[in-house]
């Protein structure tokens, strides 16, 4: 069986992480190389870096801090936000990302996925899909949450395997900061959908929510920041309390 995944996710503004409920109401969560470090310490598994106001403000990601974060760790990373077209994908990669994440400029140019799957491999290629559940349906939103699209999230979940997507980080804005669990419904139906590995985001608050995740949904990994970053819950606690409900996670 393969073992799931602990990944912290660093959501940088201004060069700071910071951290907010339901995509909003941003608070300082502190230095991201510090947290960097420490995570790795600490037994995660990988780490997400979104430049979350990237494609709001219509300039690339922080290069410069890829590069910092990237020489302090040995653990696989992912860098989002504002990543357009496929030399900006190469840019971030050339600085030291694993992967690279994309969400609104996917959306709007689904052949992006594509390219930068045959240039440098579908497990370099991410696909964070952002759902808000309103009475109409599940949607794909893009622009930092901000803008509703007309996907719906299964058929956008589906297209985007389809055109080579690696991964899927599916975030539920409904869930997001919350502490109240994860979006466990819409998670199961994902990733029994797709044949590629999902990352839960949005809404973890305690172990017993990991837990939850990995026994009830198909997830091949669960990302929080919040808990992690105010030291709510340490990852290699968090990994021990999973092993002992027999869900395999990789240990310290």
């Amino acid at each position: 069986m393969l073992k799931k995944r602990i990944i912290p996710c660093l959501d940088i503004k201004d060069g700071k992480t910071v951290k907010g409920v339901n995509f909003t109401g941003l608070r300082d969560a502190g230095d991201p190389v510090e947290l960097a470090k420490r995570y790795v310490a600490e037994g995660a598994d990988e780490l997400v870096f979104l430049d979350i106001t990237a494609t709001l403000e219509k300039r690339s990601t922080l290069t410069a801090l890829v590069t910092r974060i990237a020489r302090e760790i040995n653990i696989p990373f992912t860098v989002g936000g504002g990543i357009n077209s496929l030399e900006d994908a190469k840019v971030v990669i050339e600085a030291g990302a694993d992967k690279v994440s994309l969400n609104s400029a996917a959306v709007k140019n689904p052949q992006l996925i594509t390219q930068i799957a045959r240039q440098f491999g579908n497990q370099c290629v991410v696909i964070a899909i952002d759902i808000k559940t309103n009475l109409d349906g599940d949607y794909v939103y893009v622009k930092g949450g901000s803008e509703k699209t007309s996907w719906k999230l299964t058929d956008w979940a589906q297209h985007v395997e389809q055109l080579g997507a690696g991964e899927i980080l599916l975030t539920s804005m409904n869930h997001d900061g919350t502490k109240n669990g994860f979006a466990l419904e819409l998670t199961n139906q994902v990733s029994r959908m797709v044949n590629i590995p999902v990352i839960a985001s949005g809404g973890a608050g305690t172990m017993d929510h990991f837990t939850e995740l990995f026994q009830k949904t198909k997830a091949s990994a669960g990302l929080a920041a919040s808990i992690f970053h105010f030291g709510e819950i340490t990852i290699n606690d968090l990994k021990y309390t999973l092993l002992n409900q027999q869900i395999p996670v990789r240990c310290l």
